[in-house]
């Protein structure tokens, strides 16, 4: 019940409700849930490898099913979630995640890895949108600005403990048992969910069969276009490619095909709302420029998150030949600062509005990124390098929660689920692009180094360099170097100035990545200047 509180003039105010934080135990685990789920699939690669006799890009499906599945599905989760009732459908779908696990747990064939994932995609797929819309039904003021905070550190801290519990695990007894986790997890936040604030649906919702296959169609393409365009080629046709388009590669026509179906969806919706009929979602969400300005401050912060974490574990694992285990330790300051920030920046909201903190941590992340390309050597755990990653995880930390924030407060409660499917979209769409594209630019970047460097360098005599495909260059260890060399005519001499040189290189493709992810901090002050100006306790009706 709301409390009055007596102001300067003799007036009374209501103040907002105070909740029990019981419930939000229920979604904190919910977002922990899936992003344990996500981050454990890595990990259990080697086992379905080994046990079902597969090759890894096989195994690797059930990653590529259960992402596709979220993004696709989505939109269409938020407004199912709307008709049915949220803790309804929430409950609901913890039932299909828990049966996702068992699926893992005892399949006997790699078929059904894959189709456990693609159920658990389906189930996150409403889970996303249904944990914004019980924030919003559940905590109100600084509790929902809380509890929104504690979204973003639930996907840090979620990283972290797969890795060091599912590496663990899949080292000492399988791979299997890490799926177990998440179905104790699902198990708990059903039981938690009875907490939770009942809500009615509304029948009169109807689902816009059209938008869903437009922006499914849509995300789907995007997807599979942009994590295809360093194997498929980024724009003629690699022999990886599963067929050609006139000789182009099929990997840039799906995402311009993406784009086409994108635009087809948000010209489909506007008729339909126009009409005054129900849309697939509700885009007065984004009608303002500080709630857009919100949408590509997040996509551009995830984009940035997702070309660390590709970047930082390739680096770690391939070229330096660590395990899992070893990465999660060297991510574990950047994981743990995001948790953290994540949680606490919610105390700055009263002393200084959005645009204000948006920039600052951009400027954090720009310095932090800066610093990292001028001090990263091939030795992750020293003292600077782990500077600049706690510095960057601040960044992170408090833009991630804050442009949520800003999206949940500025939209009515009723829209709280279209913010969450847009939320959903957006980061699953940011997270493909930026793994992608950083790969692409990566392995470009050190194919154009080497090319150039064995030019330089007449100990490494054309007749040897033919004899090794330069234009399918990509980051591997030295002693796998070593091994390609073995085949060749190379003499021991000349594998070690192979091996320098490619030392070389690979650091300086590295300095250089962190360099543009610093351009893409700089470029993304656009839109935060453009981010409200108020304090939450100024927000407008």
């Amino acid at each position: 019940m709301s409390e009055t509180v007596s102001t300067a003039g003799g007036a009374t105010a209501s103040a907002p409700e105070q909740r029990s934080w019981a419930p939000m135990v229920g979604l904190f685990l919910a977002q922990v849930l899936m992003s344990f789920n996500v981050a454990a699939l890595p990990i259990s690669l080697g086992g379905m490898v080994e046990e079902f006799g597969v090759p890894p890009t096989v195994a690797s499906s059930t990653i590529v099913v259960y992402g596709l599945a979220v993004a696709a599905l989505v939109m269409t989760g938020a407004k199912l979630g709307q008709r049915i009732g949220w803790v309804l459908i929430f409950r609901a779908v913890l039932v299909v995640f828990a049966g996702s696990s068992l699926m893992m747990i005892l399949a006997p064939t790699i078929g059904w890895a894959i189709g456990g994932q693609i159920l658990a995609g389906a189930a996150a797929a409403i889970i996303v949108p249904a944990l914004v819309a019980l924030i919003a039904e559940n905590y109100t003021g600084d509790q929902q600005a809380t509890a929104v905070g504690s979204l973003g550190s639930a996907r840090a801290i979620s990283g972290v403990s797969a890795f060091l519990i599912g590496g663990a695990l899949g080292t000492f007894i399988g791979w299997r048992p890490i799926f177990g986790i998440t179905l104790a997890i699902a198990a708990a936040v059903f039981l938690l969910s009875f907490g939770l604030r009942a809500d009615r649906g509304n029948p009169n919702v109807h689902i816009d069969l059209v938008a869903s296959v437009l922006i499914g169609a849509a995300i789907v393409l995007l997807t599979l276009g942009f994590n295809n365009l360093n194997a498929w080629g980024i724009v003629l046709a690699e022999e990886e490619a599963p067929f050609s388009v006139i000789g182009l590669s099929p990997a840039p026509v799906m995402v311009v095909l993406g784009v086409v179906f994108g635009q087809l969806f948000f010209l489909w919706t506007r008729r339909r709302t126009d009409r005054g009929r129900t849309p697939l979602v509700d885009i007065s969400v984004l009608a303002r420029p500080t709630e857009r300005a919100a949408v590509y401050a997040m996509f551009t912060i995830v984009v940035m998150e997702a070309a660390v974490n590709f970047t930082v574990p390739t680096y770690i694992q391939v070229v330096q030949g660590r395990t899992p285990f070893d990465t999660a330790l060297a991510m574990m300051p950047f994981n743990l600062t995001v948790f953290v920030t994540a949680t606490l920046i919610v105390r700055f909201y009263k002393r200084f509005p959005p645009r204000t903190i948006a920039l600052f941590a951009f400027g954090l992340t720009t310095a932090a990124l800066v610093w990292l390309a001028l001090v990263v050597t091939n030795n992750w755990e020293t003292l600077p390098t782990i500077l600049g990653l706690v510095v960057f995880g601040i960044g992170q930390g408090a833009l991630v929660t804050l442009v949520f924030n800003v999206l949940v407060t500025a939209a009515p409660k009723d829209l709280a689920g279209d913010v969450g499917s847009i939320r959903g979209t957006a980061q699953n769409l940011a997270s493909a692009v930026g793994t992608a594209v950083m790969g692409a630019v990566l392995v470009t970047v050190l194919s154009l180094g080497l090319t150039q460097a064995v030019e330089d360098h007449p100990e490494l005599p054309p007749e040897l360099v033919s004899q090794v495909d330069l234009d399918k260059v990509n980051f591997v260890s030295n002693d796998d170097l070593r091994g390609l060399l073995e085949g060749t005519t190379a003499t021991p001499e000349q594998v070690d100035a192979a091996v320098a040189l490619n030392e070389e290189q690979r650091l300086r493709t590295l300095k250089l990545g962190f360099f543009i992810l610093a351009g893409i901090s700089v470029i993304a002050a656009v839109p935060a200047s453009r981010l409200p100006r108020y304090k939450p306790g100024e927000i407008p009706a």
